[in-house]
This record gives C-alpha cells, structure tokens and sequence, in this order.
C-alpha cells in the first residue's frame, strides 16, 4: 500500500476533510493497553485528547478502500481531527437510483460495486440504512431471488454518512434527487410518475429515515465529556497535592465549587439538549399522500418518504417533512423557520422548457422560487382541476434545508478570536513560569538535603499557584449565570463556552429594516416618464387620470400579493405600492377554479369612484355585454417572483377584452434603466436617481412593454425566469 494514499472528501466545500485509512493492530493494541496502567490511565486520558495520537498508536496505514477505521483532518485554518469506524451494509443493489432488476448481478460482476453509474454521485445523508440483518433488507431480497448481496461500506460523521464508491475510489455523500444533476424537463418527464413501494423501500436503505433525530446525550456521557476537560483534570491533580501537603480546607473548597458548577453545568445543557430535540421533532412526523407508479394515491407516514417520491400538497396547507420541487400548481409559504422573514412567499412550479431552450439542471438554491422547504409552513395552495398540487422529494433528513441548520448547531465550527489565543498564551506564560519556579526549586531544595517527598510537592505547588485551579469552576459559574439570562428572553445555547467571547463586542451590524427602524415603508411619491421626460412627483397615484396609465397598472400587477384568510398579504413594499393605488385584488376560489381547465388568474380592478361616468344602458344592449364592456380589470397571467440576482421581478397581465398581453417589470433603477429602449430614459435620469438615493429613499423603477399579438396564453408558462 502506498504511504500517500490520502484521499479528499467533500471537495470544494466547507467540511472539506483529508482522510487516511487504518487498521486495527492486535500488538499495538496490547502495547497500548499495557502503557495505560503502566501511567494509571493518564495515557488513555491523552489519547482521548489527541484522536490523530489514538489511531496512529493503535493501528497501522491502510487504503482508504480497506480501512477498518479513517481518520479525517479539516483543512480549514483549524485543522481538527476526527477519527470513524468503517461499517459494512448488506444491500440488494448497488445504486440508489437504479431499479433493482437492472442491479441483480452475480457476484463476480463487475457492476456488483456499489455506484457504479458515473453519473449518479454517491452517497448517504446521515441517517440510519438498514444494517446487514435489518428486515427490509431480507424482505427486498426474497423478492428478488437471484439477487447477490452487495457489501456497501460507509463511516458516520457529524449525523452524515459517507459511503464507499468504487467508481471514484473515495467516500461520498448522497444528498438526493441532485445527485443526478437532472434538468428540469428530466423531473417533469422522469420524476413526476412516482415510485413503487419496492423502490421506496430500496431507497430508503441508502437515504435512511427521512428523520432529523438530535440525540439527547446521557447524563453520564455529558458528565465524561465535562469531567475529562484538561482543566478539571489539572484542578483534580492540584486537590491531590494539597491533600498530600495536608492543605485540606483550600482542596475541600475547590471540590465543592467544581461539583456545584459541573453540577450545574450538566443540567443546563441537558436540558437545553431537550428543548433543541423536542423544537425539531415537532410536527416532523406528518402523514403525507404520495403517487405510486401505478398512478394510485398511497397515504404514509413522511418518516418513509425519499428522494424521488412524488408527495401530494394538501389544499388546507401543511407543515413540509422534506425538501420537495414543485411540479404543478402553486402554493403560498410562510418561511420563517428558516429565512427569519414573516412575509409569506410564492412558490410556483417548475418551468417546463424543452430540452436545450434555457432547461438549466436543478438546484435548490438557483431554483429556490419553485422548492419547498423542509420545517416551512404551506399555508394554500393554488391547483389546476383535475391535477393535484403535487411536488417531487429532493432532499430528505439532514441533508434537508432544515437537516443543515440542525447540524450547524450540533457541531458548530470552533470560534477563531484573538482573545482565545491570547488566553492560551498568556496560560502558556504561566506555565513556562511555573516550569522555571519548578526547576529552581527542586535544585535549591537538593542543594539543601530537603526530603525527596518534600521536594516533590513544594515544586509541584508552584505550577498548582501560578496556573489557577478554580479557574474552570469560576468560568463555568460566570457561564450558567449567564445562560440563565439569556432564558429569560427565550434564546437557548448548547455550545456554552461561546457566551464568554460576547463580553467582548461592542458593536452590533443590523441589516434589515425592522430590526432597528420601524417596521414597514410609507410610499413618499411618484415620478412618471413621458415622452422621454420626467413629470413633476406627485404625492399618490389615487387618482382620476392616472387610473387606466400603464404607470399605475404597474403597481397594481407587478407583485406576488395573495390573500390569506381575507386579508392581502405579501412583502411590504409590494403591499405599499398597491394599497398607494387604491385598486381592488381579487382571487379565485378553489370552486371557480375546479371549473376551468388552468388555473384563474388574479384579478386586480380600480374602484369605482376612480373610473368615468358609464353611459345608460339602451333597451336593445344585452346586460352581459355591458357590463363586460364597461369594466376596466386586469389579470395576472404569470408572474416571475424577484430575483436578487436579476434584481428585478415581472408579471404578464392582459386586460378585459384586450387580445394582446403587456409586460410589467419593476426592480433596480439601473437594471430596469438598461433593460428599457434608450430613446424612452430621460437623459437626467442618473441625476434624478442620485439626487433620491442620497436623500435616503429606497427608489424603485418600473416599465412597461406591449407583447406581441402571437403570444398566446397557453405559451406564456412555458417562459423562464431569465428570459423576462
């Protein structure tokens, strides 16, 4: 085997790791076990601080493939260690994603190897699979009789599993439907069927419960945990020498204060450890509808959903157990779970394009608009009759969006500041202090014949006085008092030597509004552009000649406003531009929707008082007709939420008895400003922006553009994101 055979996991991101394969050695294991009581367990103390020193003492290199145990360095600035065990799984197949009669393979076939599709990347998401005598295993494999067992090995790190593949030679890690990089024509075309239950259970033996468990640690672990930090060990090394020296008072106090504060200490974080797990799990376990593959409707706990599945929106809303890409209908999401953000948002299907016209591949970030979260709240949704809301299974567990903000809490990455390191120079001080007083006391008591046992303890007393043993009991007191403030106002912490770093700030960076100004905006005024000119700012747009301007029918159509209970909502300034129209927003119900082959837009009219005089009805005109031809109303017929990276968002609206559509956009002056036909920007159109931003105002530009007369309704859909 070759000594350089490291490998590289994770690649590219943040939890990139370097790892190198061992295997366990029975005589470095003996010789091991031998040190330990020669030192009266102070040498497993040190390996249990130095893991890098634990397995190069007890193991020898080894590949990656055949490792027995991997240890793992990080290789950010902090460069820590951690070691694994290597597991070994029985599995009826070799690729999750492949069917199980395309993997029953002989065992001398070169395709037994797990992940041997290179276009599938491997691996697992940090649940439990099923182990090699798991009974979802054996009952896959009796249904496939001349099925051969695949031996999968993977190791498990920070609720993560990553799995052997012998395609790449490397652990990887299965995040889910991803993983095959799919364009989203693919999921319309290959993912919107739905699964069977066999395919289900196969899945699930890789992915795992689509379960976010935080395990409560033991009182006993957490008491190890604290116990065996090295100050501790060190305050129990100075109670020892006091005891020798007699020194019982002092000793008996510092027992005290240790057992109080560990005491307390370990209560408060179980208990904040119980608040963390109970927070997750709560509404984590939900009975979902999925489609199977023979287009029936199987309801199941979300504990069994997987990558892949197709999962059914219920109309009246529900708590998402998974990460799922919408593929038809639309539905309203409250995500503040995860975004912090109160205002609800639209997520709508997504575009179906064909194949090479923009069908970029999916990806949860690029395609947020149109994914639903895992711990989001789906408040309605929006459906086509006939066709149910239905959204296809991403990402399950830990891999979730949710998973990923647990699993930062659970293992948060060590704090790099200046005063951690001069604490542990100035702590480095003493000791080199204390190791001088050391010497030369044990030099000066020889020179003058002092007892052997006296000369021992009186140089071991210098280091037990210049490096403070009641420090950890004083820190860790200092600590809980001040978790138990933090309590008070409902903020809970499991890392608790974090909170001694914020002594340290004095100044706080808020960016968003709300947190320090109050919450919502007024509109302050209108500027409008005609004629390659600006007019003069007007207060509001409420008025008579401005009802049926393009102006004004931008503000009432370019949002994604919906109604929840009655009541508009939607982003704040979305909200202000339309209540500044005065106009009237109007959506259909589930019942007038069910009547129509497409979902019915939304409405948006003025009021009444705003439009001219309607002329009498004469006795030879029809009621219908009149009153079709005297409304003034428009709909929205798609929109394109905001996008921050196009900083721009727009809608296509047509109105009432109109045959073409119009486009509206609003968004960043500049990025509207260069999207719009020169001869139509005023040429002080950079003065008057500059002259607004300085002044403190948030400016946003609007346009307009008539659509050609062949653009249909039906292929108004089928438009993307980029291309508006």
């Amino acid at each position: 085997m070759e000594k350089g055979d490291l490998k590289l996991i994770n690649k590219g991101e943040e939890e990139e790791m370097e790892l190198q394969g061992y295997r366990l050695c029975r005589w470095r294991l003996a010789l091991v076990g031998f040190g330990v009581l020669c030192t009266g367990g102070f040498l497993l103390l040190l390996l249990y601080w130095m893991p890098e020193w634990c397995v190069k003492s007890t193991c020898t290199r080894t590949t990656a493939r055949d490792a027995e145990v991997v240890l793992l360095r990080s290789t950010d600035e902090f460069r820590r260690w951690f070691l694994a065990r290597v597991q070994v799984m029985l599995a009826p197949g070799s690729n999750p994603f492949h069917s199980l009669e395309t993997q029953t393979t002989s065992p001398s076939s070169p395709h037994s190897s797990p992940f041997s599709n290179p276009a599938a990347s491997p691996v697992a998401n940090g649940h439990t699979p099923h182990s090699s005598d798991g009974s979802p295993a054996q009952e896959l494999k009796s249904r496939f009789s001349d099925y051969q067992p695949t031996q999968i090995r993977y190791f498990t790190l920070h609720s993560t599993k990553y799995y052997w593949s012998h395609e790449v030679q490397n652990f990887q890690v299965l995040i889910g439907l991803e993983d095959l990089q799919p364009k989203c024509s693919t999921i319309h075309k290959e993912h919107t069927t739905g699964l069977t239950r066999n395919q289900q259970e196969y899945r699930k033996l890789f992915f795992g419960v689509n379960d976010i468990a935080v395990k409560v640690p033991s009182v006993f672990k957490l008491l190890i945990k604290e116990v065996l930090n090295p100050f501790y060990i060190f305050q129990l090394f100075s109670v020892i020498l006091w005891s020798a020296d007699e020194y019982y008072y002092y000793a008996v106090a510092i027992v005290f204060m240790s057992v109080v504060s560990i005491a307390t200490s370990l209560y408060t974080i179980k208990k904040q450890y119980i608040m963390l797990h109970d927070m997750v799990t709560a509404h984590s376990v939900v009975r979902v509808s999925v489609c199977r593959a023979n287009k029936d409707i199987e309801e199941i706990l979300s504990t069994d959903l997987v990558p892949g599945d197709v999962m059914v929106i219920p109309n009246n809303g529900t708590i998402m157990p998974c990460d799922a890409v919408l593929v038809s209908g639309t539905c309203i999401v409250n995500e503040s779970m995860l975004t912090g953000e109160s205002v609800p948002v639209t997520k709508t299907n997504l575009p179906n394009s064909a194949e090479g016209e923009g069908d970029s591949a999916y990806n949860t970030e690029e395609h947020k608009r149109h994914t639903l979260f895992c711990g989001t709240n789906v408040i309605q949704t929006r459906f086509y009759t006939d066709e149910l809301v239905k959204a296809v299974v991403v990402r399950t567990g830990f891999s979730t969006a949710k998973g990923q903000l647990v699993r930062s809490i659970l293992y948060p990455k060590p704090t790099d500041f200046k005063l951690y390191r001069d604490a542990y120079l100035f702590l480095l001080c003493l000791v080199a202090v204390a190791g001088i007083g050391f010497i030369y006391s044990i030099v000066l008591s020889v020179m003058h014949e002092v007892p052997a046992k006296t000369i021992i303890i009186e140089s071991l007393d210098i280091i037990t006085i210049t490096v403070p043993p009641a420090l950890p009991a004083a820190m860790t007191a200092g600590i809980v008092y001040a978790q138990r403030r933090l309590k008070q106002s409902g903020i809970f912490c499991i890392s608790p030597q974090r909170i001694n770093i914020c002594g340290q700030i004095n100044l706080f960076c808020f960016d968003k509004t709300g947190t320090l100004t109050e919450d919502g905006l007024d509109l302050w005024g209108v500027q409008r552009v005609e004629n390659s000119s600006f007019h003069l700012s007007e207060e509001n747009a409420y008025k008579e000649n401005l009802v049926k301007s393009q102006f004004v029918a931008c503000m009432a159509t370019c949002h994604s406003l919906t109604k929840i209970e009655g009541q508009l909502s939607g982003d704040p300034l979305d909200l202000k531009m339309f209540e500044a129209t005065g106009w009237i927003l109007e959506e259909a119900t589930e019942e007038e929707t069910s009547l129509h082959n497409r979902i019915m837009p939304t409405v948006v009219r003025p009021p009444k008082q705003l439009l001219p005089p309607e002329p009498a009805l004469s006795s030879e005109q029809d009621m219908e007709l009149y009153e079709l031809s005297s409304a003034y109303e428009i709909g929205i017929v798609r929109q394109f939420p905001f996008s921050s990276a196009l900083q721009r968002m727009s809608v296509v609206a047509r109105l009432l008895g109109e045959k073409r559509m119009d486009a509206y956009m609003k968004g960043a002056p500049e990025v509207v400003a260069s999207l719009c036909k020169n001869e139509t920007v005023p040429q002080d159109f950079a003065e008057v922006l500059e002259d607004y931003t300085k002044q403190g105002f948030r400016v946003i530009a609007l346009a307009h553009r008539r659509l050609e007369s062949k653009l249909s309704w039906h292929k108004v859909p089928k438009y993307q994101q980029g291309s508006h």
